[in-house]
Order: C-alpha cells, then sequence, then structure tokens
C-alpha cells in the first residue's frame, strides 16, 4: 500500500477558521481535516462480467477525487491506482480510505460530482448495509490515518453510535466539538498498517 501526501494546505478548515474567528480567551483547535472510511461488500469479484460498469468508473472517479477541492489523501494499494485490492475487512469487501480538508469539500465530492453515478448504481454492485458502513473522524491536519485506525473508528460508530470520535453525514461533529479527540491520532508513520 502507499501513502503519498500532497502538501497538507495550510488553510484551516471552515470549522476552524469560524472558531477562530470568535473572541475568547480559549486556545484555538488545532488545524483538522476529516478523514472517511467507506467499506462496501461486493456482490461479485471485481472480474465479474456484472461489476465491469464499476471496475470502468474507478480511474475517472478517482481522478475527479485527487482533483476536487479540499481533497488531500487516499489510500492506494502498492503498484495500483486504487484501493479495491486491499482485503482488510475481508475477503468480499474493499474499502475506500481517505482525508479531506473539510466535510462541506468531502459532501461536495461525494453527492455534486461524478462520484454521484456510482452512487446511484450501488445496488447493482455492493450488498445492502445491515450495518454502519460510512464513519468519518477529524484528524489533526498532516495525520494520515491507517487502516487499523479507520476500522477501529468504524468498529466504534457501530457499537456505540456516533460521538466526536466516531461519526457520519447526518450526525456530524465540528472539529472544535471533536478537538478533545484530535489528540487520539496516533503519530503518522506508514498509513498502509493494516
Amino acid at each position: 500500500m502507499t501513502a503519498s501526501v500532497p502538501p497538507a494546505s495550510s488553510a484551516p478548515s471552515a470549522s476552524s477558521r469560524s472558531s477562530r474567528s470568535s473572541a475568547s480567551s480559549a486556545p484555538a483547535p488545532p488545524a483538522a481535516h476529516l478523514a472517511q472510511l467507506n467499506v462496501s461488500t461486493l456482490l461479485h469479484p471485481l472480474d465479474h462480467p456484472s461489476l465491469a460498469p464499476f471496475v470502468e468508473m474507478l480511474d475517472p472517479v478517482n481522478a475527479a477525487a485527487d482533483g476536487a477541492p479540499g481533497f488531500v489523501w487516499r489510500l492506494v494499494e502498492d503498484g495500483a491506482p486504487d484501493a479495491t485490492g486491499l482485503r482488510p475487512a475481508g475477503e468480499d469487501v474493499i474499502v475506500n480510505l481517505s482525508v479531506w480538508e473539510t466535510q462541506e469539500a468531502l459532501w461536495d465530492f461525494a453527492y455534486r460530482s461524478g462520484h454521484l453515478e456510482v452512487m446511484r448504481r450501488r445496488r447493482e454492485f455492493f450488498a445492502r448495509h445491515v450495518a454502519s458502513h460510512l464513519v468519518l473522524w477529524w484528524v489533526p491536519a498532516g495525520h494520515i490515518p491507517t487502516v487499523g485506525e479507520a476500522l477501529e473508528r468504524l468498529a466504534e460508530l457501530r457499537a456505540h453510535g456516533p460521538s466526536p470520535r466516531a461519526f457520519t453525514f447526518a450526525s456530524s461533529y465540528t472539529a472544535a466539538e471533536s478537538a478533545a479527540h484530535l489528540q487520539d491520532a496516533p503519530p503518522t508513520g506508514n498509513a498502509a498498517a493494516v
């Protein structure tokens, strides 16, 4: 797995800017980025003909993510353009792990770009989710989450529901609300560690 990191933006996230603009004696929360993990259970192996439309969309959608405003990083497998060959959550489960400057940037990419076409067709490719399949959490700017860290956040969401440590779009927390948990992130090392 490769964990190449483009230079982190020095601009604070929208939630950090709003918290810094208020005059108070409390220190500003550290700059934060939003991490996301999405897991999907394949209906068939990736080389099955029924998944060909999904596989054909991977490169354009990943290229769109890489160029999207607010994109910071995404997990890819060594020697591959994506992470579909990695199976840390099960042989039939693919993972998507990425980091964004703000929740709004991730939302815009997920629901206001070509990615939406994949979302609309997800029932053709993936099993219906029984448990939470998406988790969001704030990380210190510059931190690249590991797959293990991401799976722990998903397990926490599934076991305890939304919290400042693990949440969803529907039950989100700001970076300021999650500031106490930003220190929970392990030091950035090999982001490929599972």
